[in-house]
């Protein structure tokens, strides 16, 4: 009987201790949700809302969302209408320096590819970026992006391949497209074929969204 009520002991401390354990993680995990939080957006026209209403933009719609979902996360939206790779590796220290954020979203690199800049160099700015901000302890989101082939298959497949190479070097997450679901619906394109129209903005709020998420998490 002694042996049977020893167990039962046993037993319960382990029923604390799993509780216990339970109920930490579930304070940590909220406090990761609730904790305040900045995300620095440097990204190029596709984020300043180039062509759009104000507010109509996926980041404009990111910031509602965060607020629908009662989640304490600013938004600060750095995004010029033009910016290169070399602009944002440029701005990137004195925006984490004023900002302080915790995370930042790279969005940058289709003017790059439009222009026809050296995929090398694009690559090396965006490096550069990612590991300013990682030393700033922020943790970095960078958005891929892909371009039509007006300079060859062979510059239009490095280019792609930068994005993926890059995420993989540097340990961050990776959008894999931002136009997923879009490119090919020229409906959805302002009239310079480029710019997406504001109808366009949920689905990319969409694609950036589920990877963005585990990162205001914490996880």
């Amino acid at each position: 009987m002694q042996k049977f009520l020893w167990i039962g002991k046993w037993l319960t401390g382990s029923v604390r201790l799993v509780l216990a354990i339970w109920l930490a993680g579930s304070v940590s995990a909220t406090m990761a949700y609730s904790a305040p939080k900045t995300i620095l957006v440097s990204g190029d026209s596709l984020s300043a809302e180039y062509g759009l209403a104000r507010g109509t933009g996926w980041v404009a719609l990111l910031e509602q969302r965060l607020h629908e979902k009662k989640l304490d996360v600013s938004v600060i939206n750095a995004s010029i209408s033009g910016e290169t790779t070399s602009g944002g590796a440029a701005r990137i220290a004195d925006l984490l320096k004023q900002h302080h954020p915790d995370i930042v979203i790279i969005e940058l690199g289709g003017n790059d590819g439009l222009r026809g800049l050296p995929v090398a160099a694009a690559e090396q700015n965006l490096r550069n970026m990612i590991t300013a901000s990682q030393h700033a302890g922020a943790r970095v989101l960078l958005i891929g992006m892909m371009i039509p082939p007006n300079y060859g298959r062979s510059y239009t497949d490095k280019f792609s391949a930068m994005y993926g190479t890059i995420a993989r070097d540097t340990h961050v997450r990776l959008v894999p497209f931002l136009l997923d679901g879009i490119a090919d619906h020229t409906e959805l394109f302002q009239p310079d074929h480029i710019h997406v129209l504001a109808a366009a903005h949920p689905r990319i709020l969409e694609n950036v969204w589920p990877y963005l998420l585990p990162l205001i998490s914490g996880k």
